[in-house]
């Protein structure tokens, strides 16, 4: 980056934060950014992550560019709102993961050597247990291998953060067997539950242990739980939009057209999909 493109970097960020101050002026402000805080934010932060993802899986550089601007107003938003109660401002939020990625990398902006990705891993993970552990020292409290998880995750991704530090310190299974014969067990225990009347708790507490297991097979099979359903959503909406359109061209609805019907298109639309797979690219 040359010095005139850092000059105009820097101008185009003070610019965003100015946006967001007069956005949030008591006086002249934007009603509806006025009124927000953290809580009625986060979701929207959330959001906005995501859609960078979508940005990335669809290979959407010009969308992934947009994606990530929305995602930076988002930080500056909390950080202003931040600054008003005179907690903090965008400048600290910029000097704490400056100081962080300094001090988890060593090896760049110090003088430890490391020789590949999996031992930069290693040093990582270590340096994450050393903070965790001063952090739980400052808090008086006693450290857990298990801190510092956000309950913000998605609970599949959640599931499995919560497993991987638990393997870390040998509390995990050495192969997909006994994976599997735990998802077969927890299914069981469910058919149980919906055999005895269907108590809602009682199957919230049993599907949930279903999904916790299914999470720990994706890990075992280094499937990340998330893409998988993401993939699978794509595939039931593609297909359910291929019975939408066969039924248009019929002269029909899917609620006229009923379960048997659609059913046979899915098929279909199912076979049709393999059948292309198959097929060689010219």
């Amino acid at each position: 980056m040359t010095e005139t493109d850092s000059g105009k970097d820097t101008t185009q960020m003070e610019e965003l934060l100015q946006i967001m101050a007069r956005l949030r002026d008591p006086q002249s402000g934007c009603p509806w950014d006025r009124e927000q805080n953290f809580h009625s934010i986060a979701p929207y932060t959330i959001e906005e992550a995501y859609e960078v993802l979508d940005a990335i899986e669809r290979e959407d550089l010009p969308g992934l560019r947009d994606e990530l601007g929305d995602l930076l107003l988002q930080v500056v938003f909390h950080a202003r709102m931040a600054e008003e109660q005179g907690a903090f401002d965008f400048s600290a939020v910029v000097g704490s993961i400056c100081q962080k990625m300094t001090r988890r990398h060593p090896h760049v902006f110090g003088d430890e050597e490391i020789v590949d990705a999996s031992a930069q891993r290693e040093s990582w993970e270590a340096l994450k247990q050393q903070e965790r552990q001063e952090r739980a020292e400052n808090e008086k409290r006693s450290e857990s291998v298990l801190d510092d998880i956000s309950l913000a995750l998605p609970g599949l991704t959640r599931a499995v953060k919560l497993q991987k530090r638990a393997a870390r310190v040998g509390f995990d299974w050495p192969d997909l067997e006994p994976v599997i014969a735990k998802i077969k067990e927890e299914l069981a225990e469910l058919e149980e539950v919906l055999a005895q009347g269907r108590d809602k708790d009682r199957l919230e507490d049993e599907l949930g242990d279903l999904f916790f297991c299914l999470g720990n097979l994706a890990r075992h099979l280094k499937i990340d739980p998330e893409a998988a359903v993401r993939r699978t959503n794509a595939k039931f909406e593609r297909r359910f939009k291929t019975i939408e359109a066969a039924l248009r061209e019929q002269g029909t609805t899917p609620e006229a057209a009923g379960l048997a019907r659609m059913d046979e298109l899915w098929d279909q639309a199912k076979a049709a999909e393999s059948l292309a797979s198959r097929s060689p690219k010219t």
